[in-house]
């Protein structure tokens, strides 16, 4: 038995096919005005899945880079800070060398021990640089300062490390300890010592020598120190980098549309609804004034 097709019948199934291909169309439009190929999760669930697993590691990444500037920061300011320390310690010994000389007279002693009462001031002040408000030189310590006006210390031993891969932390700053030498047998007692031999017992200035050299072997020892730690953490943070940069082309691939094939598929897609418009309106011509007439 052959089914009866009514206009009302006609109209709904053209409309719904109109609908259809309209929906489409806005979906492509959405794509196209937004760039993405995921607007929401139901458009591709396991797309949606992905992409927040690579926007997890884009936004880890991001921490983990942050994380390797601060400490390159601290790093450089600390190497700084020790090539003017090691600048002024090797000044301290080529004093100590012309002033172990006992042709000498008081006088060029006075004005040797002069700069190096000069020199230790200025070594105080660099033992107090600062990265952020904080002394570089002080630990974990909550004060402006490493070390006051007469040298003694005021910070802690403990590290500041910064996380600049998954399970890699490197410490980033310079106990002053570990450069200055120990409280009791630091580098600004020596200085004064040295003073004051300078001015009052000569004969000690050969062992002074000695000391020098031995301080002067720490410092340098704590600038290789601090440039190896740079460099590991520069190569740490250059594979983070490349590792955000796959993950961004990742995120891409998942997310953002083909431009050109959207493009094709949205001209499509309105040429369709245009033949379906045209078509429906062909197709359901009477009304029901054309009924009543």
């Amino acid at each position: 038995m052959a089914l009866r097709v009514t206009h009302r019948a006609l109209f709904s199934s053209n409309l719904a096919n109109l609908q259809t291909n309209l929906s489409r169309v806005q979906g492509t439009q959405e794509r196209l005005s937004s760039g993405k190929a995921i607007t929401r999760p139901s458009d591709a669930p396991s797309g949606t899945a992905a992409a927040l697993l690579h926007r997890s590691e884009i936004s880890r990444g991001e921490q983990l880079l942050r994380n390797a500037d601060d400490g390159l920061a601290w790093l450089s300011t600390a190497d700084s800070a020790l090539q003017d320390i090691n600048s002024a310690t090797a000044r301290v010994r080529e004093l100590l060398v012309s002033a172990n000389n006992g042709s000498l007279s008081a006088g060029a002693r006075e004005a040797i021990a002069l700069e190096i009462d000069g020199l230790r001031e200025q070594l105080i002040g660099v033992a107090n640089t600062q990265y952020l408000g904080r002394p570089i030189f002080g630990g974990t310590t909550a004060s402006a300062k490493a070390y006051d006006a007469n040298g003694a210390f005021l910070g802690d031993q403990q590290p500041v490390s910064r996380s600049v891969r998954a399970g890699v932390a490197v410490q980033v700053n310079v106990t002053g300890p570990t450069v200055f030498g120990q409280p009791g047998d630091d580098l600004f007692g020596f200085l004064a010592s040295v003073s004051d031999h300078l001015r009052n017992d000569p004969s000690q200035l050969g062992a002074d020598l000695g000391k020098a050299d031995a301080h002067l072997q720490t410092i340098r020892n704590a600038l290789s120190v601090t440039g190896a730690r740079y460099a590991q953490v520069e190569s740490m943070r250059t594979k983070t980098d490349n590792d955000l940069l796959l993950a961004k082309s990742k995120l891409s691939e998942i997310e953002d549309i083909d431009l050109p094939a959207t493009i094709v598929d949205l001209q499509l897609q309105e040429t369709a609804y245009q033949a379906a418009l045209s078509a429906t309106a062909r197709s359901v011509q009477p009304s029901l004034l054309d009924f009543l007439r």
